[in-house]
């Protein structure tokens, strides 16, 4: 549903730039005169980010989402309708905080349900926004057919709109648009978001008690030492790849036309195979997340984007390394955020408000970055400034994100080493403890067996005793016969039991039956 829910955002986000036109000629307006919209959207999107912050800390993930998608379908539903420019950004910046909102929450959702985990289904969340994107401008243009503002109307048919445009103003707010397309373009992405949000709330009324328990059962939770300084450095990281991303799709048309000499047919397969390769690699993120680290991701984006910006700022006129470096920086560009997004809940729990800071800083990127690059092209067209951001952001992150690991992994460095020397400690305890504890069992056994040696001597004694006296009174009487015949072995006899304690017990049966005989 996830999926689902940012399939939808990449559609709405996507849907103003093929019918931007359209919407121009609804409210009376050429092109240049609205592109103010764009900044009310953006500000929009800001504050959403803002709000979604707080609230996904103290609401429910199903609610809010479905609250957020349910006001991007109102304001999908009224946009067709307005009749005058101002009503049109007001009502943009509206539709920007509620996908605002869509984006924080579903991106602290599955932090939320995978944790460190949920490498797979950041790239897939991501990937499904690119997808929406690519399908938008095939929605709008192919699938609804052509509009009737870009059948017959041009640039210089605006300007007489312009002098119309007060008494337009002053009729009425709100109108059926005389574009039909323009109106069923709008109209079906907004009934697609309303589906969703929908299954939103039906997962809210099913889930709501489950989720409250693991909120309150999740008080625990990883923070990092530098926590607010790993915070700072994301908020700048995704400010300049985002920049970067936005400034590269944008102005990669002219720059080809302008710049590097191409036709227009040409421009428009440079900008395509940026987006393609954009989306193939967020979807192929999917599978290598699932055998790849986010950190590991990190720096082959970041070796890709470096190298092939390079390369676009070295040969910026040959056809050949355009189609290339492009298509390569395109897919280098792919899995940066959902990694980076991965990456930091590795180390620190992401809440509702961090999330919301990074995600500012990846908007400010968006608006400050393409602005900025725009004022400077026109300044110097000659200078392919368009490249020269590129390298520079890449460059930018290139630097940052070694910095945000050091601080990422220090403190779990020095965590390891105390834990490695306190296992050593325990390990020289342990290995002394068992060293007295043998010399203890030794001398233990060695006073046994000294006390079995003592009672083996006196049994020994007393047995020898024992049998002397006992030969001495069984032959006291038949002594002397026996010596009287058998002298010597008589005496043999008297002195073997005083020689060897053994001697007379071998031969005290063979003299009784001598005796005997006798």
């Amino acid at each position: 549903m996830l999926c689902a829910s940012f399939l939808g955002l990449g559609l709405s986000v996507a849907i103003v730039g093929p019918t931007f036109q359209d919407l121009a000629t609804n409210v009376n307006r050429n092109i240049s005169s609205l592109s103010f919209i764009f900044v009310g959207r953006a500000l929009g999107y800001l504050s959403g980010s803002v709000i979604g912050g707080f609230l996904v800390d103290v609401m429910n993930y199903f609610l809010l989402l479905g609250i957020s998608m349910s006001a991007t379908t109102v304001g999908l539903y009224l946009v067709p309708f307005c009749k005058t420019a101002i009503l049109l950004t007001v009502m943009m910046s509206i539709f920007g905080v509620s996908i605002g909102i869509l984006d924080t929450g579903g991106n602290v959702l599955i932090l939320a349900i995978w944790g460190d985990k949920g490498a797979p289904h950041m790239q897939a969340l991501h990937f499904s926004f690119a997808l929406g994107a690519f399908l938008a401008p095939l929605l709008a243009k192919l699938a609804l057919g052509p509009t009737a503002s870009a059948e017959n109307h041009t640039e210089s048919d605006f300007h007489p709109a312009l002098n119309r445009s007060s008494d337009a103003d002053s009729e009425a707010l709100f109108g059926v648009p005389n574009d039909k397309n323009l109106l069923w373009a709008y109209a079906v992405i907004g009934t697609y978001m309303f589906l969703v949000s929908v299954i939103f709330f039906c997962l809210f009324l099913k889930n709501s008690s489950k989720q409250e328990k693991a909120r309150a059962s999740a008080e625990t939770f990883r923070r990092a030492k530098y926590h607010n300084a790993l915070l700072c450095l994301l908020f700048l990281f995704f400010f300049f790849y985002v920049g970067a991303e936005v400034t590269y799709g944008s102005y990669v048309f002219s720059f080809a036309t302008t710049h590097a000499g191409m036709k227009e047919s040409e421009a428009a397969g440079l900008n395509s195979i940026f987006w393609g390769t954009f989306a193939a690699c967020r979807g192929l993120a999917i599978f290598f997340a699932t055998c790849l680290q986010p950190g590991t991701m990190i720096v082959l984006s970041n070796i890709g984007s470096l190298t092939s910006s390079l390369f676009l700022v070295l040969f910026d006129k040959n056809p050949i390394c355009l189609w290339i470096a492009t298509s390569v920086y395109g897919a280098s560009m792919a899995t940066t955020f959902p990694s980076g997004v991965s990456w930091i809940e590795q180390y620190t729990t992401i809440h509702g408000k961090s999330a919301a800071f990074f995600v500012i800083g990846a908007s400010l990127g968006e608006m400050a970055i393409p602005a900025v690059i725009g004022i400077l092209q026109g300044k110097y067209p000659d200078l392919p400034v368009v490249l020269y951001t590129s390298l520079g952001a890449s460059i930018a992150t290139g630097i940052l994100f070694p910095v945000l690991y050091k601080l990422a992994t220090s403190p779990l460095d020095r965590q390891r080493k105390e834990d490695r020397k306190s296992e050593d400690q325990k390990a020289l305890l342990s290995s002394s403890g068992l060293n007295e504890y043998e010399e203890e069992n030794e001398e233990e056994d060695a006073e046994k067996w000294n006390e079995m040696d003592f009672e083996m001597i006196e049994t020994n004694d007393t047995m020898r005793h024992s049998i002397i006296e006992t030969s001495r009174s069984s032959l006291t009487d038949p002594i002397t016969e026996v010596y009287n015949q058998y002298p010597s072995n008589a005496l043999v006899f008297e002195s073997s039991p005083f020689n060897t304690g053994s001697a007379h017990v071998k031969h005290l049966p063979e003299t009784r039956t001598k005796g005997t005989d006798i």
